[in-house]
Order: structure tokens, then sequence, then C-alpha cells
């Protein structure tokens, strides 16, 4: 019977040392939820696409420059231009890598932004080589993978004004996914794609055909945005004045020491090999931040007035 009670005994001073173990576990859990999230409101968030514009950044995270912003810099990684502005406007992201398009959709829709920098971004409208399209006016009656109410949807009516076809003969499809547009392309699943840098490299290194390409024209829709409200409060307005001179020094050191310098890193944010990131365009440069020129904010304000 002794023994019996013995064993009852050590037995509840088991469970009660469990029970406790597993109280505190909680509790830790608890508070580094805590943590993480006050750690999570109080950094710059900013979201961010798997394409060249957003190299400033990558490399200034890649220095651990953004590590000395005031809360901290997080860069959220999406693949959809879309899923970026989403984010913007419900308030997930503080900053976003858009357009001007998109950008200044998101404020008809009552999301005010300050526009803090143009960017590098460009697109080339690549045809599939089995399509057999090598001039612009070739297009009638194909396809073109785009986004909706962006850049490129903008760009799209561009190139079918430029030729004179008739819109409805030019059939744009909504592929909002760089990746999934460039697996669209492997796939011989659509007839022409815009694609930004490193997607275009891809394609060309596929043998596929550039038929136009935006900086032939000199049309930078590329924008760095931030919400304008919450850059109001003198907090938020601290870090983004350090995170544009990280920006800065990062457009720096890419002019310095060019894109290969940061091929691994590169192929590792984009989602590429490397030997799409070795075949880049030599003498690619970035400027500084810097507000979007007016003849670009017009010709975006202008193509959506019309729709």
């Amino acid at each position: 019977m002794k023994k019996i009670l013995t064993t009852v005994m050590i037995g509840c001073l088991l469970l009660a040392a469990c029970g406790q173990s597993y109280e505190e576990t909680k509790r830790i859990t608890r508070q580094q939820r805590k943590e993480a999230a006050r750690k999570d409101s109080a950094a710059l968030k900013v979201a961010v696409m798997p394409t060249l514009d957003c190299l400033p950044l990558l490399v200034a995270e890649h220095y651990q420059l953004l590590d000395t912003v005031n809360g901290g810099v997080r860069l959220k990684h999406y693949t959809a231009q879309m899923d970026c502005d989403t984010a913007l406007e419900r308030g997930r992201v503080e900053g976003a890598f858009s357009d001007l398009v998109r950008a200044k959709r998101m404020e008809r829709r009552g999301t005010e932004l300050t526009y803090t920098a143009a960017t590098a971004a460009h697109w080339q409208l690549t045809a599939n080589r089995n399509s057999r399209i090598r001039q612009l006016k070739q297009l009638d009656d194909k396809m073109i993978a785009m986004t909706r109410l962006s850049a490129t949807d903008l760009l799209s009516d561009h190139v079918v004004d430029s030729v004179k076809l008739k819109s409805d003969r030019v059939f744009k499809v909504q592929i909002n996914d760089v990746h999934v547009r460039l697996l669209m392309l492997q796939n011989n699943a659509m007839d022409a794609l815009w694609l930004p840098e490193p997607m275009a490299t891809q394609a060309r290194l596929m043998k596929h055909n550039v038929v136009y390409d935006t900086q032939r024209e000199d049309i930078r829709l590329g924008a760095l945005v931030f919400r304008k409200k919450e850059m109001e409060r003198p907090e938020r307005a601290r870090q983004l004045r350090l995170l544009l001179k990280a920006y800065d020094q990062g457009c720096d050191s890419i002019n310095k020491y060019g894109t290969r310098k940061y091929r691994q890193l590169i192929a590792r944010a984009c989602n590429v090999k490397l030997n799409v990131v070795d075949s880049l365009p030599k003498g690619i440069r970035y400027q500084h931040a810097a507000a979007p020129r007016e003849q670009d904010v017009a010709r975006a304000e202008k193509w959506l007035k019309n729709k």
C-alpha cells in the first residue's frame, strides 16, 4: 500500500511539473508573439517584387544598411504587382515598389500616396518564338499577357495604337505573377508577354523575340511609393529619410560595381539561375531617389482618365 501511495505521489508531482512546464511554455510563446508583433509594427515594411527595380533596397539589406533605420525595415516579398498594391492599400505594408498607373489608381480608390522615387523599372514585350511575331503589327489576333490597369496595360494600348491595330483584335490576358508569365512562355501558352528584368533576359536566352522595349522611348513608369498619412507621423518620417539614404547607397554600390557583383543576391531574390544574371544587359544604372517625372505622371493619369 505504501509503495502504491508513493508511486501515486510521484506521478502527481510529475504531472504537476509537466503542467507547469506547459503553462510556462504557453506564457513564453505569448510573450514571443507579442514581441514579434511589436517589432513588426515598429518596422517600416516595404513590398518588393523579384525584379531588378527593387535591387537598391536588396543591396542595402545585404549590407545591413536597413538595420540602422529606427525600428528597422522589413522587405515583404511578392511575385505579383497586384499583391503588393493590395498589401499597401490594406495597411499590411507602408511602402511598395509599384508603377504610376497602379499608384494613381490606388489614390483614386482612397489611398493617398507619397512618391519617393522613380525606379529603374522597364518592360520588354517579348513574343513567343513559335508565334513568328517579329513586328508589332503582327500582334493582330494575338494574346498579350499583362496586368490589368497597370503600366503593362497602358503599354499594351500604346503599342497597339502605334501600329494602328484595332484594339479588339489584340487580346489582353491578365497574368499577374511574373514567374507564371515566364512559364506560359516556356509552355507556348501565350503569344506575347510583358516582362521585367531579369525575366526578360531569361526569355531572350530562350531565343524568344523582343518586339518592344520601354527604354527605347524613354518611358519611365516605375515608382517607389508610401502611404502618405502614415509617413506624416514623425517617427515614420524619420524612418523614411533613413531608408532613402540607404536606397541611394544601394544605387551607388550597383553603379560602381555593376550587377555582376550581386549575382548571387539577384539569383536568389529573383529566383533565376546565375547564367541569367550573367547575361543581364551591361551598364544598368540606378538613379538616387527622386520624384517621378511630370511627363510620366501625366501619361499615367491621361490613360487612366480615358479608361
